[in-house]
């Protein structure tokens, strides 16, 4: 069997040079159009919660806006972690969810979350979820 098929490569050189040719045009034309990641995504899912409040010192934006935000959202569902980072007149909240949660899942349970406690929160107070993708743009708070 072996034999028969170099015995054919050899008695039609054009037709073996050609498929040749084509399977490297082909191999060529794969790999520009193959999605590689050379970095792949191993972050968590994320959402960040932003919350501005102007000339307040941290100890009272801590009381008043990270700490409610933080012990409701430690009770929503597949959540990892909840961390806060609180500043002079900004609050930092970081929502991790388990491996595999969907984004948009994810920001959605946080919203509704942020909606349910809205009436415990300083009236001239509004959080806002981040707006990227952890792992598709710059890490971290999107600055």
């Amino acid at each position: 069997m072996l034999s028969r098929i170099i015995a054919w490569c050899a008695h039609n050189p054009f037709l073996v040079f050609t498929g040749a040719i084509l399977l490297v045009v082909a191999g060529v034309w794969c790999v520009q159009r193959v999605p590689l990641d050379a970095l792949p995504d191993i972050s968590d899912v994320q959402v960040i919660i932003h919350t501005e409040w102007a000339g307040e010192p941290p100890s009272v934006i801590e009381d008043q806006v990270s700490y409610p935000i933080v012990t409701a959202l430690l009770s929503a569902p597949r959540v990892k972690s909840v961390r806060a980072q609180t500043m002079f007149g900004d609050s930092y909240v970081f929502v991790v969810f388990q491996d595999g949660t969907d984004l948009y899942w994810a920001r959605s349970r946080v919203t509704e979350y942020l909606q349910q406690i809205a009436g415990r929160l300083p009236a001239d107070v509004h959080p806002a979820t981040s707006r990227h993708r952890p792992g598709r743009h710059r890490r971290g708070l999107g600055l």
